[in-house]
């Protein structure tokens, strides 16, 4: 009979998680905690801690740079990988925007760094003080294809 042992896992954006495992069931790699990406004039940068234990997340398109930390950051772990999002501003006529990454689950094997590919949304909400100029759908959704690595780093 195996003996199970707890095993603390960082989870991107959920904190620290124990999971219970067989010692032959052991992690075989870790878990980034550093992701730089970019594509079509969006490049991201987002660690799920830092020296100060805090994410940050820097963002820069072809009009903006801007620079986030902590509960500026909003993490939600999903079934198809973990969506951080951040605001990102106003358009012109005032409406909010926002820029979510959708990360992907890595392990990195034995290694401390992995090539990975996924998306970035802009949303852009619509909606208007007047009602009735609310009707039909409300957000606009911009799709960039991003490519870079995850790696696990020292902070």
């Amino acid at each position: 009979m195996h003996k199970k042992t707890l095993i603390p896992l960082l989870t991107i954006g959920l904190g620290l998680t124990t999971i219970s495992a067989l010692p032959s069931q052991a992690l075989e790699g870790q878990v980034p905690n550093l992701y730089a990406l970019q594509g079509d004039g969006i490049t991201v940068t987002y660690s799920t801690t830092s020296f100060d234990g805090r994410p940050r997340l820097d963002y820069q398109d072809r009009q903006q740079t801007l620079h986030f930390t902590g509960d500026q950051i909003r993490t939600v772990g999903l079934e198809i990988g973990t969506l951080v999002t951040v605001s990102t501003g106003k358009t012109v006529e005032g409406n909010p925007t926002t820029f979510s990454l959708l990360l992907p689950a890595v392990n990195l094997g034995k290694s401390n760094q992995a090539p990975i590919t996924t998306n970035g949304i802009t949303t852009i909400n619509r909606f208007s003080v007047t009602t009735k100029f609310n009707q039909g759908q409300t957000q606009i959704y911009r799709t960039t294809s991003l490519a870079g690595t995850a790696q696990a780093v020292q902070f």
